[in-house]
């Protein structure tokens, strides 16, 4: 029996059961990566797109260059190579998103149709959003009873299955180079990034490694400082399925648990509620889900906007994390959500607008987490930060960056004035080469909660 190993999100092949229970099932198997530019709703940001190219490299070595890849109609492809090379057997990723379960219900009545059986895997999430209901069978709005009463207190995670002890591969010619899917963009802003990342599955491997000996013990309260290295940067090989969050479960379960590994494992149980959130309620992908939100009246200031994505704000942690944004293609947690309540409270900009710049930007993109974490910052969301709170730039640049070196680093520009006004320059007395605040804090912050209090 030869069979497709059809691969999408999780380009790994340690703990992948698609690829585990096909090479145990099958004679010979075919790896199969389409990039589908027909079917795809929200085509892949430019940062993500880097990244895939590099993952795909990464797989196609680990499956000694056996990885077979295709451009265009996942359903025209499929059937026609099942066709060619006798296929009765697809092996995949279980889809969570709206667009991906249409996409995937398609295929398998056209592939049974074909006389070819689909088998399908949970490869990407703990907990499988539909087993996970209050007792009402509705679904949860709120993330610590998602997350501890109907997660940890009945459901354990399927275990780590490892490798697959033995592939064999169907030999074919495959015409399609990685090159031949465009995914990089003709304007070479990326060679900077070559440096920066070690984009492979062993790379995550060793980074997941190195953080549980030492960072994971400071974690609860250095995961805040974005100077520090406390964090473990795993996030843009989570969502390419460069490591499985299965096995990081596990391995995290071996450790003596404390408030460190704890709040680590509840940042998984974050993602893991983004992906439950778009699940049950799909619409939020472009519509507010507190729907009392949609009569609220974002300014949206295009000049502002493009402050806002240059980091020219003229307040220097924001500035910063926009940079390093911008430079790395990565921006640390808590820089995330000061950039966005920033955005959507202080300009009035549409919580959508920042959510397609991170996605353009983002090597870690996720489509579920990147909408849900904006939703939460703008309080339109599930569990969401109210309104009310908004973030102020100058105590959190203060608090957070007390040194500065975050700041500095992006923001080199400021590096002779004296620390006690690094978060403030303008009440520096000597003229500066920086940007002037685009907004006043105090004003800003009143227009908000007045245009929320129209909506109440």
């Amino acid at each position: 029996m030869n069979s497709i190993v059809l691969f999408k999100n999780n380009l790994r092949i340690n703990d992948n059961p698609a690829l585990y229970y096909a090479a145990k099932h099958s004679e010979k198997i075919l790896p199969v990566y389409i990039y589908d530019n027909i079917n795809i709703k929200k085509i892949l940001g430019s940062a993500s797109r880097y990244w895939l190219y590099n993952a795909l490299n990464s797989l196609k070595k680990s499956l000694d260059g056996n990885l077979c890849l295709y451009n265009g109609d996942s359903s025209k492809i499929l059937k026609e190579t099942v066709k060619k090379y006798s296929i009765s057997s697809i092996f995949c990723e279980q889809p969570f998103l709206k667009n991906d379960i249409a996409l995937f219900e398609k295929l398998k009545r056209e592939l049974l149709q074909c006389g070819v059986k689909v088998n399908v895997f949970n490869c990407t999430l703990l907990w499988d959003p539909k087993l996970v209901l209050k007792k009402d069978n509705t679904p949860y709005k709120v993330f610590t009873p998602y997350y501890r009463r109907g997660c940890l207190e009945k459901i354990a995670p399927d275990l780590p299955l490892g490798k697959p002890n033995k592939l064999n591969f169907l030999k074919i010619n495959n015409d399609t180079d990685i090159k031949d899917l465009n995914l990089l963009s003709k304007f070479n802003w990326y060679d900077k990034m070559d440096n920066l990342w070690k984009i492979s599955e062993d790379s995550a491997t060793q980074i997941f490694d190195s953080f549980l000996d030492s960072s994971i013990y400071h974690y609860k309260q250095g995961r805040d400082f974005p100077a520090s290295n406390y964090t473990s940067k795993l996030s843009p090989y989570i969502r390419f399925g460069m490591i499985s969050v299965n096995r990081m479960w596990y391995e995290l379960n071996k450790l003596d648990l404390d408030r460190n590994i704890a709040h680590y494992k509840s940042e998984i149980g974050w993602r893991e509620f983004s992906y439950y959130l778009l699940y049950h309620f799909s619409f939020m992908e472009t519509d507010n889900l507190q729907t009392k939100f949609d009569d609220f009246v974002w300014q949206n200031s295009t000049e502002k906007f493009n402050a806002w994505k240059k980091g020219e704000t003229g307040y220097p942690i924001v500035d910063a994390a926009m940079r390093e944004l911008w430079q790395t293609g990565y921006m640390h947690n808590r820089m995330r959500m000061v950039t966005a309540s920033f955005l959507v409270k202080n300009l009035l900009i549409d919580w959508r607008l920042g959510e397609s710049w991170f996605w353009d930007c983002l090597f870690d993109a996720d489509y579920a987490s990147n909408i849900a974490g904006w939703q939460w910052t703008a309080g339109t969301g599930a569990d969401a930060a109210p309104y009310f709170r908004i973030f102020n730039p100058i105590l959190q640049g203060e608090k957070f960056d007390n040194e500065g070196k975050y700041t500095l680093k992006y923001v080199p520009e400021l590096k002779n004035i004296p620390l006690k006004y690094l978060q403030k320059p303008w009440e520096y007395s000597i003229m500066l080469d920086y940007a002037s605040p685009i907004v006043n804090l105090k004003d800003s912050r009143e227009n908000a909660l007045f245009q929320y209090s129209l909506i109440k």
